[in-house]
């Protein structure tokens, strides 16, 4: 791995790349996905089984050969490994734990005079759940999506996931029975979020896709959101470990590897105020390397966004980190405690040795649906929230009407709108 100083020429041309890696991507592909969207919208499942056989070679006859019951789902639950069948049970456990700490229920506020002011929570009724298929297929992708809306109170969860020459993921789909999941729809790619955000006679259209995708699903979410609500527009994952003198170097570097593995646009970086740290580290990294299945993608990723950062002190590697805005953030220091409260934008954050990231992403509790990209500076994890949608109540009473009635005159007239002054002054 490259070691860098802050404010050496080479590093902030680096870091700009680091930043805007994969920015360019989905403009590539925007027409090819406008023209699926269209054709999905305009024929409906007719394009489903056009674009599932040429695109994945599964020979489908009819719509209804695109849908995995729930039945299927439990019998491939039950054919799976006994400890699998426990991680996944284990994970869900955690997860739904987790999630059912954020739930919110509606509220009020009475006022003298009856008048009563609040808050309604309420479920959104429809869920589509898109999860990769092929090689990049991960049940813990399905737990992590599907759980906190089941916990929010949604009344339908349905997934879509592309089943690569009609072979399916005994795996992913015990987990959808697991999680919950109402149907498995085997449908991928824009024309399966086309499908969620249109509807069509297979498949329901819902009020919100979530889930993660190759840049086709991601260009094909942004241009549907408005239709529907999206969770994010998901970039190449990324982990930035803050660490000082002390830390396991070992640990860091296989914590590093963790997600240089995913795709060679993945970002790995190390921060640390120590110059041997940084040594120990890359050497670990390349040793590790040696016996890694997925080296060849880790290098990739390594040598064009991955990097040792050198700062003068651990303040400044702070200032870094929120300047970053990482997706997951390790913090490998003496008293992790206290440099917590001085970061402002990550996704996800690890504190100590024994907090690794793909605790996170596997059974730990809180979600791995996580802000990339900078995007930790505005916005947060998938939760329960995100499941839910908010109505105002309001209730006057004629006393508390008498009372703010001159007031709200005033404000619609000098804001030139008669109409709403007149509603308030025929109430005599």
């Amino acid at each position: 791995m490259r070691i860098l100083r802050i404010g050496d020429p080479l590093f902030s041309p680096w870091l700009e790349e680091v930043k805007t890696r994969g920015e360019s991507i989905e403009t590539q592909v925007e027409d090819a996905v406008r023209e699926i969207l269209r054709e999905v919208r305009a024929k409906g499942d007719r394009a489903l089984l056009e674009y599932t056989m040429r695109w994945d070679g599964f020979d489908v006859s009819s719509p209804e050969d695109l849908i995995i019951s729930k039945g299927e789902m439990e019998v491939s639950y039950s054919a799976l490994p006994s400890e699998l069948q426990d991680a996944l049970q284990e994970a869900c456990r955690r997860i739904k734990a987790f999630h059912e700490a954020q739930k919110e229920q509606s509220w009020f506020l009475c006022e003298s005079g009856g008048t009563i002011l609040g808050q309604k929570v309420t479920p959104l009724d429809k869920v589509g759940v898109y999860v990769p298929g092929g090689r990049a297929s991960y049940p813990s992708s399905l737990l992590m999506n599907v759980i906190p809306a089941k916990v929010a109170g949604v009344k339908e969860v349905v997934v879509c996931s592309p089943t690569p020459q009609g072979k399916l993921n005994k795996a992913l789909l015990g987990a959808g029975y697991l999680a919950g999941v109402d149907r498995i729809y085997r449908v991928g790619g824009a024309q399966a979020v086309a499908a969620m955000a249109y509807g069509t006679s297979l498949i329901p259209a819902v009020d919100k896709i979530v889930g993660p995708g190759n840049v086709y699903v991601a260009t094909a979410k942004r241009l549907v959101f408005g239709v529907v609500d999206i969770d994010t527009i998901a970039g190449p994952s990324e982990i930035l470990i803050l660490a000082e003198d002390g830390a396991p170097s070992r640990y860091v570097a296989a914590d590093l590897l963790s997600q240089a593995e995913h795709d060679a646009l993945a970002s790995a970086i190390l921060v640390t105020p120590s110059y041997p740290l940084a040594q120990e580290v890359a050497k670990e990294v390349e040793i590790l390397l040696e016996d890694l299945p997925t080296a060849p993608t880790a290098r990739q990723s390594l040598n064009r966004y991955g990097g040792v950062v050198v700062c003068s002190s651990l303040e400044e590697g702070v200032e870094l980190v929120n300047q970053i805005a990482p997706e997951h953030l390790e913090i490998f220091t003496k008293d992790p405690w206290k440099v917590l409260p001085l970061i402002r934008h990550a996704g996800a954050i690890f504190l100590g040795p024994y907090s690794p990231e793909p605790m996170g992403d596997y059974i730990a509790g809180p979600n791995h649906v996580l802000p990339t990209g900078g995007r930790a500076r505005f916005s947060s994890p998938l939760c329960t929230k995100d499941f839910l949608k908010y109505s105002s109540i309001i209730s006057l009473e004629r006393e508390t009407f008498d009372a703010l009635k001159r007031q709200a005159i005033t404000l619609a007239q000098w804001e030139g709108l008669p109409a709403h002054a007149k509603s308030l002054e025929v109430r005599k």
